[in-house]
Formats: structure tokens, C-alpha cells, sequence
């Protein structure tokens, strides 16, 4: 009898030795939840003085001389002129158009160097290696090699300084679409992000002494400015248009790849079947509803959707992501698990998604 194939058991943090630490659970295990002091923590880290182990993330590298035109044939953004040291995001969606995978993009020039969450690794990299077929291409798992570093910086790393990636959210991109407010106006402006890869055996040097920050802190961080998160606010059934995704990671001009067609289609035709909202939850309570949690609206009775993340931010309170069916009423009384919530629309259920652009081999609106 064969045992079954199983995932290689992941490098453990040397930071979880660090005084205080407690470990986080679910997406996050394998790396600090917090070091004593949540609140404190995120502050911290708000200001730009702490950082966020996040060595249990994933990290391949793509190598070979056709690698960005064979990334940008597969995946919704163009990577094909990619410039070295520029940071983008892409995604690899089903045949139907679902994310499957959040790949966060950095090329150093010689290589491409991809980073995932810490459980979508192998798979994306068994997928993209059934793809290479001829070409020069050739696909590694660096996660044993090189581990994340979580900083509260928007500038690329210069030459001579480790590789990271800079979190383009909320910046539309060029050739890009939002459903959601203006970059200017959207809460995610406010918050810089990148991720540094560091050669794994030099982490512990690389933090050397600065404070740390736990998963708790980058968490509700990342909440507050409606960041969606693979595996968190995805299901089976998401496409990019609900979470507002298409601003940073689908380019809509660019030739084909796989689940194009309904990312094309649900732009140029329809509207996304749910849409995310952002949550301002009742803090009356000890506990936060937990993510799954139906969230309801009260006075139909209805389930109208599921929480997808909730935290405690040091300024707003308890918040949170749902997911919610489109036809959803903006004033619509919302409890979440149980606790009342009044909702802000990220992806707005009347507006037509701005800077849209008709996508190539898609149909167009029809004129006026």
C-alpha cells in the first residue's frame, strides 16, 4: 500500500524563543500571534518601528531566461517587462476564474522570486512545474532556504540590500480596475508595506534588536485597510471582482490566461455575485465573533453572508471583512456570530467599476 504524499515539515522560527512570544493558530502558525502586548504591538508597528516574523510563508523562485513571459501567459498581471527590483501582484485562477493562488512578485534580474501563504507553497509550486513543458524554466521551493520579513515600509530594496516585495494596495494599477474608493480615499493608503527576504540561517541577525510585532498586530492592520488575504477572505467560489482585487492584481489588457474569460466577463457584463464589506463591530463584548461566523441581517432574519477576518484595532475597536451577497442593502442592520455590526462597503453594489477598460477578447458594453 502507498502512504500518501505529504507536505515536508516547515522550518520552525527562531523567534517564537524570544521573551514573551506566544504562538499563533490557524494561517498564522509556526510564527509569533504576539509578544505580551498586542495593542502596544500595533502601534508599533503603525509608526514604522517594529517588525513581523513571517518566516512560515512560502517562497519559490523561478528561474531561466523565459521565466517572466512564461509567468505572464499563466497568471492575471503582466509580468513579461517586469524591471528588476519592482514589486507586483498577481494571481493564478481556476478555469472558472477563482483565485486559487495570491502570488506577491519580485524580480532581482536573474531570478523571480514569488511569495505565498505558508500552506499554498507546494501546491503552486507543483501546478506551475507541470507548465514548463520546453521552455527555460525551472521552478524551486526557497522556503527552506529564505524566510519573510514583515516591515512597515512602501520603498523597493535598493542593490545591495536583501530582495523584497512592496505591497502595491490599494494603488490601481494602470491598466487595472476598483470597485471600491479612490486610491487617495481608500484606507489601505495609509498603510506601507513590504515583505524582505532574508537568507534564513541571517534572520535572527536581520531583526537583531528592533522590537517585533505578532501576527495579532499585522492582522488588524491589515483589516482596517480592507487588505484581502488568500485563504482568509477566499473561498472555493471567489473571484477578484468581489474583494475589490482587480485594483492590484488582474492587468485587463493583457493577453490570455487561464480564468481570464469570466474575469473579463463579470467586468465588462455583470457585477461581482457578492461583494466585500468592512465591518465595525459591537465591542460591548469580551470575545470577537469568530471567522466563519453567518453573518445576518437582522431584520429579515437572513443569512446574508460569513465573516472572513476579525481583530482589534488600537483606534477603531473591534472590526472585521465579510462577505455579502451583492443584493445586501448598504443601510441594512447586520449582526456577525451574534454581534451587532454596521457595515462600509468595499466593493460598492451600484457603482460600475471605475478606470474600467474593456478587456481584450472580451465582450464590450454596448454604446450609447
Amino acid at each position: 500500500m502507498t502512504e500518501p504524499a505529504t507536505e515536508p515539515a516547515r522550518p520552525s522560527s527562531p523567534l517564537l524563543a524570544r521573551p514573551g512570544a506566544v504562538e499563533a493558530e490557524g494561517p498564522d502558525a509556526g510564527v509569533a500571534w504576539h509578544y505580551g502586548d498586542p495593542v502596544r504591538e500595533q502601534r508599533m508597528l503603525e509608526q514604522g518601528l517594529a517588525v513581523v516574523d513571517l518566516s512560515h510563508r512560502s517562497v519559490l523562485r523561478v528561474s531561466g531566461a523565459d521565466r517572466l513571459r512564461w509567468l505572464d501567459s499563466l497568471t492575471s498581471q503582466r509580468l513579461v517587462d517586469l524591471p528588476p527590483r519592482t514589486s507586483v501582484e498577481s494571481l493564478l485562477l481556476s478555469p472558472e476564474g477563482r483565485v486559487e493562488h495570491a502570488l506577491h512578485v519580485v524580480d532581482d534580474g536573474g531570478s523571480t522570486w514569488l511569495v505565498l501563504e505558508g500552506s499554498e507553497g507546494p501546491s503552486a509550486a507543483a501546478w506551475l512545474d507541470s507548465m514548463r513543458f520546453t521552455l527555460r524554466v525551472e521552478v524551486t521551493d526557497a522556503t527552506g532556504a529564505f524566510a519573510v520579513v514583515g516591515e512597515p515600509v512602501a520603498r523597493e530594496s535598493l542593490p545591495g540590500e536583501p530582495l523584497a516585495w512592496v505591497d502595491p494596495w490599494p494603488r490601481t494599477g494602470p491598466v487595472s480596475a476598483r470597485y471600491g474608493p479612490a486610491d487617495a480615499d481608500h484606507p489601505g493608503a495609509d498603510r506601507p508595506w513590504r515583505e524582505v527576504l532574508v537568507p534564513r540561517e541571517e534572520l535572527e541577525a536581520f531583526v537583531a534588536d528592533r522590537p517585533l510585532a505578532g501576527t495579532w498586530a499585522a492582522e488588524a492592520l491589515r483589516v482596517a485597510a480592507w487588505r484581502p488575504r488568500l485563504g482568509v477572505e477566499t473561498d472555493e467560489r471567489t473571484i477578484p471582482h468581489e474583494l475589490d482585487w482587480l485594483r492590484t492584481a488582474v492587468h485587463l489588457s493583457k493577453g490570455c490566461y487561464r480564468g481570464q474569460e469570466t474575469v473579463a466577463k463579470v467586468h465588462n457584463l455583470g457585477r461581482p455575485p457578492r461583494r466585500l464589506v468592512a465591518l465595525h463591530l459591537d465591542g460591548s463584548g469580551a470575545a470577537l465573533p469568530a471567522p466563519g461566523a453567518d453573518v445576518v441581517d437582522v431584520d429579515s432574519g437572513r443569512v446574508v453572508g460569513r465573516l472572513t477576518s476579525a481583530a482589534r484595532h488600537h483606534e477603531l475597536g473591534p472590526v472585521g471583512l465579510a462577505l455579502v451577497r451583492r443584493s445586501t442593502p448598504l443601510e441594512a442592520r447586520l449582526s456577525a456570530g451574534g454581534v451587532a455590526a454596521a457595515q462600509e462597503a468595499v466593493v460598492d453594489p451600484d457603482v460600475a467599476p471605475a478606470h474600467a477598460r474593456p478587456v481584450l477578447g472580451s465582450p464590450r458594453r454596448p454604446q450609447p
